[in-house]
Formats: C-alpha cells, sequence, structure tokens
C-alpha cells in the first residue's frame, strides 16, 4: 500500500515540475515576440505555484529539488526580461525611447538660445545588469542568503549614481529595479519553500 505522504509528494513535484516547464517555455515564447498572455499566464503559473507550496505540508525529494532549482533559477533570470520590459512600458507609456545599447536616450536641456540639446544615452547595459541582479538574488535566496538583495541594490545605486540626475532615468532605475526584483524573488522563494 502507498502511503498518502508518497502520493502527495509524488503530485506536488510534478505539478511543480510541469508548471515551472510551462512557466518557462511561455517566457521564452514572449522573449521572442513580445505578447501580453504568455506573460500573464506564467505570472499566474508562478503565484499558483507559491500558493500550492506555501500550503503544502510536505516537500520535494532531493533530486526532484534540484531539477525544479534550476528551472526556477532559469525562469527567475529569463523572465524578469519581458516582464520588466512589460512593466515599464505601462509605466512610461512607450514615451521613453529605447537606445542601441541597452539604454534610453535623454535629450540634453535645451539652451537658453532655443537650441535643442544633443541627447545621450542613459543606463547602457540594462538588459545585461538586469540578468546578472536576478541570477545573484535567485541563488541568493535558494541557498537562503536573502540579504543578496540588499547587496545587489546596493552595487546597482552606486553603480549608476551619476546617470540618475534625469527624472527619466531615476524612474526607469527604481520601477525596472523593482520588477526585476519582484519576479526573481518570487521565483526563487517558490524553489525555496519546495526544497526546505
Amino acid at each position: 500500500m502507498v502511503s498518502p505522504d508518497v502520493v502527495l509528494i509524488a503530485a506536488l513535484s510534478i505539478f511543480l515540475f510541469l508548471a515551472l516547464c510551462g512557466a518557462l517555455v511561455l517566457v521564452v515564447v514572449s522573449l521572442r515576440k513580445p505578447t501580453d498572455v504568455p506573460l500573464i499566464i506564467a505570472g499566474v503559473l508562478v503565484v499558483l505555484c507559491v500558493l500550492v507550496v506555501t500550503v503544502s505540508p510536505v516537500n520535494v525529494p532531493l533530486f526532484v529539488g534540484l531539477g525544479i532549482a534550476l528551472l526556477g533559477t532559469a525562469l527567475s533570470v529569463l523572465g524578469g526580461n519581458p516582464v520588466t520590459r512589460r512593466v515599464l512600458e505601462i509605466a512610461t507609456h512607450g514615451r521613453v525611447p529605447e537606445g542601441d545599447n541597452g539604454g534610453i536616450l535623454l535629450r540634453a536641456p535645451s539652451i537658453a538660445g532655443g537650441t535643442e540639446g544633443a541627447v545621450r544615452e542613459v543606463l547602457r547595459g540594462g538588459t545585461t545588469i538586469g540578468y546578472l541582479e536576478r541570477i545573484a538574488v535567485a541563488l541568493g535566496l535558494i541557498a537562503g542568503f536573502p540579504e543578496s538583495i540588499a547587496v545587489v541594490v546596493a552595487l546597482k545605486g552606486i553603480g549608476r549614481f551619476s546617470e540618475l540626475a534625469a527624472a527619466e532615468a531615476r524612474e526607469r532605475f527604481i520601477i525596472g529595479t523593482l520588477a526585476s526584483l519582484v519576479w526573481a524573488c518570487a521565483v526563487a522563494a517558490l524553489v525555496r519553500l519546495a526544497i526546505w
């Protein structure tokens, strides 16, 4: 006779594995073709998984936990990009143009004579920095080091301090960082709760 705990562990493991695989596929689809529907479904799957592992009285076994940790880390890192981009589009209403190097284009204030200022790109490399911040936060949370969030935010703030003079840059920095970190933290918390 199979015990109820074994059945519950198997059901939880299968559900988490399939849900994380599905969310990862949807995120990859939205990386290639940005649309809202795959992101919404991926977000719902992540929230559903968080709720399931929160109320579940058991944890997944170690070998399944390793797979879930790998899937969760990939989902955390890759999923933050389209989620953050969509949140930034909503927040700025598409009024802040993006540059060729991953930053935003800002026009320098016009001179009193009426000539327009030069266009410059600030916050360059934001996509790469976003990937790095999400992997650091996700791995830190999964490993039981939540202080990694403070380290990442501090490093990012110090590194970007000189570029935050313009209101558009500050707004994009704050909104982008928060959206990226919320996604990474939600997925990493899901993994942490499932394993430990």
